[in-house]
Parts: structure tokens; sequence; C-alpha cells
């Protein structure tokens, strides 16, 4: 469905890798990261192919969470999926400015956009039934009962932390604005899209969409995009340059190929847990599964030298 003459990458990014430490968390300092992250996207570019870039929004939709919380005295709460629209336009916003810069100086003729992007979920997934994806700052137990009560949130104590709001996360079923992401990616446009995850939303009896309170994984939803666009390659870009077996012990060793089917011996092992490398491989295996041929999983740093069989895990079929 791209142009015939270039193969198709869905390049996914991680929202945690646009910043590089607590102390560099300010949109100046997430410009910065996001800079040096096109600088490698351009060079995907130049060796002759199309680039959907997607990304993800964990700590930005943290911030704003947070800044609602602090402003409830004067202001109305944002919902979620409201929060996850701003995220989507607002680091959108700063991969298409610095990708048009890297083209101007490159002297490339190529733009940027991006696509605000609903994804339908089940409006049935077990997943709204236990809520596990916890969101927002720590609470104490007072304050938590009594956003249960006032606001109808679902809350959690962690681990001895203290109290967070826990929402669902369903899996992505469909890619609402897909038509409109093709079209755009067959007149040349480099395109940011599903940021997030996507914006969840379901359909009504009366067959309306409505967005709910939810989090989609957002290697989930990139796998989605990248099988529902037929791409050539799904490009996980993480905090690690290589996937590891006995990842943080002295026995760690790197993967430089996997297939499927030991990526899910491995899964199955416990090599990968939720909490890190799990979701990746397994939208991995979902794209691979539903008929791609490659994946790569790497650093931002790497993503050309990746794509060249110098770095990061390729993952085949």
């Amino acid at each position: 469905m791209a142009n015939s003459d270039k193969p198709l990458a869905v390049l996914a990014i991680g929202g945690n890798s646009l910043i590089r430490d607590k102390q560099h968390k300010e949109v100046s300092d997430q410009f910065e990261i996001t800079r040096k992250t096109c600088r490698h996207i351009e060079e995907i570019l130049s060796k002759g192919w199309n680039v959907v870039i997607t990304h993800g929004n964990g700590p930005q939709v943290g911030f704003i969470l947070r800044r609602c919380e602090l402003s409830l005295h004067e202001l109305h709460p944002v919902p979620l999926d409201s929060i996850g629209a701003d995220t989507q336009g607002a680091i959108g916003y700063m991969i298409q400015q610095e990708l048009a810069n890297e083209f101007r100086r490159k002297q490339v003729s190529r733009r940027a956009v991006t696509v605000v992007t609903q994804v339908r979920v089940d409006a049935d997934d077990p997943a709204f039934s236990d809520p596990q994806k916890p969101i927002g700052t720590f609470m104490d137990a007072d304050t938590a009962r009594e956003r249960e009560q006032k606001d109808g949130w679902q809350v959690k104590e962690d681990a001895g932390r203290g109290w967070r709001r826990v929402v669902a996360s369903p899996l992505p079923v469909e890619i609402i604005e897909q038509d409109a992401i093709e079209k755009l990616i067959q007149d040349d446009f480099v395109v940011i899209a599903v940021g997030g995850g996507g914006i969840p939303v379901i359909r009504d009896a009366a067959g309306d969409l409505k967005g709910v309170a939810a989090v989609i994984d957002k290697d989930y939803a990139s796998a989605l995009l990248a099988n529902q666009l037929k791409a050539d390659l799904f490009i996980v870009s993480t905090a690690v340059d290589t996937v590891s077996l006995d990842y943080g012990k002295p026995t760690q060793r790197p993967l430089t190929k996997l297939t499927v089917a030991e990526a899910r011996r491995h899964l199955d092992a416990g090599q990968f847990p939720t909490g890190s490398m799990g979701p990746k491989i397994r939208a991995v295996c979902n794209f691979l599964e539903a008929g791609g041929q490659t994946a790569i999983i790497t650093s931002p740093d790497y993503l050309a030298e990746a794509l060249d069989g110098k770095k990061g895990t390729r993952i085949t079929a």
C-alpha cells in the first residue's frame, strides 16, 4: 500500500526514551532528545524507506495528571482520553518539527505530519473488569478512597509505596484513522501516528465512537498498525541496544537473532518480564505471527546500523 518503490517500516519510539534522566524532564530537554532521534530516522529515510513513527507517552501523561491534581481547587480534571490526545499532539509536534529541521539541513524534500489517532478496543475486553495499569501519583489511603467515591476511580495499593489509580489496558482491535494514514504514506509523508497506543475508544450501542479511561500498550497498537499497513519491517526503539537473556545478571548474554518460536520459548521461561521487555517481545511476535516478516529491537542511536544488520536484535518469522 506504500509507494511501490519504497519499503515501509513502522518505528515505535518509547515515551521514556524522550527523557534522559530525572534532571532532564522539561519540554526543552525532550526536544533535545527528539532532535537526536530524528537524525537517526532521517538516516533510515535516506536508505530509501518510508517510515511511520509511533511513540509512547507514559511520562508525559503522568505530568499532565499531576498538574490536574494540583489545580483541582480551581480547574476541572481532564479525562484520560483527552490527555492521550493532548500528548499525541505535543509529542507529534516535537517529532514533526525536528524532522522538518533535519530535512532542511540535509536538503531533503520530505514532509512530516501527525495524525491524532483513535484506536478502538472491545468494550467487553476482560481488562475493564480487572484494571491493572497504574497511572498518576501515589496517594495515601484516605485520598485514594475519596477519589474512589467522588470521582469513580478504581484504586489499588502499590507494593507498600502508597495507593494509585488503576485503569484498564485493553488490547487494540482497530486503527480508526488507518485510511488517512495510508493516504498520507502514498503521498510520501512521514506519518506520526498511534501516539501512546492511540486514544482508546469503543463503539456504543448506536455505533458511535466514545472515549474511555484506559491505556493501550504502545507496542501492541504499533504492531497492529504495522500489520494493517502491511509494513515490511517493525522496529521497536527502546533503552537497550540489544535484547538479552538473563538481563542484569552476571550471566547476561545478548541475542542478535531470534525466531518467533525462540522468542515465545524465552517468554514462557520468564526471560522477558512484563514490566520491561515482555510487551515489546509480545508485540513483535504478534506482528510476525499475523504475517509480518522482520522486526528489530534496538536503541535510538543504532537505528540505522540495526537496519543494516550491524546492531540490535533481529526477529524473524
